[in-house]
């Protein structure tokens, strides 16, 4: 498994992360061979938020591996705050209170990350620096950051906390291409060239952000995933040719359609299969041409200017 630097900082972790919002469903036995069948597979970086499962995904995950001091220093642990039920909540008092929670379902006396997670339009930098301070201060989070924010959110909230903020989370998929397709559609008036995220993949590279991709197998707005759908038939084609080509699955090949990218994206996968997990995993010994990229890119439906 290759290793990447999260942002400007010290972490280091896998390139696949495992994101965690579904272990709440799992028994401790299923949720144990799922973390060990990642942890043997090189990947170390697990990525939770206090929303999954309402903080079940998180307590079924620590008592899954009977979390102690020697299992946690094997391990990365992400989480985020910020959603509540029917709102957003970047206050000071939420931050810090979201954190405790986590902590406790964790069984652990540190985050490495904490994101924010959607944005807040209510919400006072001034606020949020406070409680990253706090929180840095006392040692319960290491390092900061946010998901699906773009250039201009993130800058605002650079002016007020001290920390830096070291990635963002955000949907990337074969299937969910806007911040690839304004950079091959400039100064056209097709559809692929509006800019719905103020260029936050160049914005990412020149800030050495590291890019979070989420729901890295969905289309649409969560409408399911396009592997093996019959609604995708050349795009399937293209990818289970490459991938028997390559004596890897189809699902390997979706992510290291990703990877493959030079903006050191770090892919979140949340199947809770643990056969699926050590298959993904092997897309990181996968390097596609360029001309294996774009003829997946095309065959998702999209045409080069």
């Amino acid at each position: 498994m290759k290793r990447i630097t999260i942002g400007n900082s010290d972490l280091t972790a896998s390139e696949i992360s495992l994101g965690c919002m579904r272990m709440a469903d799992l028994s401790k036995e299923e949720a144990n061979k799922v973390i060990n069948t990642a942890l043997e597979n090189g990947i170390d970086f697990f990525d939770h938020a206090d929303i999954y499962g309402g903080g079940k995904s998180e307590e079924v995950f620590a008592d899954a591996i009977d979390m102690n001091a020697t299992v946690r220093e094997k391990m990365i642990l992400q989480s985020k705050c910020g959603i509540r039920q029917g709102f957003f909540d970047f206050s000071k008092e939420h931050i810090i209170s979201s954190v405790e929670g986590s902590l406790k379902r964790l069984k652990t006396d540190y985050l490495d990350t904490l994101l924010l997670h959607r944005p807040d339009t209510l919400f006072e930098p001034e606020e949020v620096a406070a409680a990253f301070t706090e929180l840095e201060k006392s040692g319960k989070v290491r390092h900061f950051g946010v998901s699906n924010q773009n250039p201009g959110q993130i800058e605002l909230l650079k002016k007020y906390v001290d920390q830096e903020l070291i990635a963002n989370q955000l949907q990337f998929s074969i299937m969910h291409t806007g911040m690839i397709d304004t950079g091959f559609n400039v100064n056209m008036t097709i559809d692929p060239s509006l800019d719905r995220d103020g260029g936050i993949l160049e914005y990412s590279r020149l800030h050495n952000m590291t890019i979070q991709a989420w729901s890295p197998f969905q289309y649409g707005f969560f409408e399911g995933v396009f592997l093996d759908n019959d609604k995708f038939p050349e795009l399937n084609k293209a990818i289970d040719k490459i991938a028997a080509d390559k004596g890897v699955t189809n699902s390997a090949i979706a992510v290291a359609w990703v990877q493959r990218h030079p903006a050191s994206f770090q892919t979140v996968v949340g199947t809770m299969n643990p056969g699926r997990i050590a298959d993904i995993a092997k897309a990181s010994d996968v390097t596609l041409s360029r001309e294996e990229w774009y003829e997946i890119y095309r065959a998702a439906g999209n045409q080069l200017p």
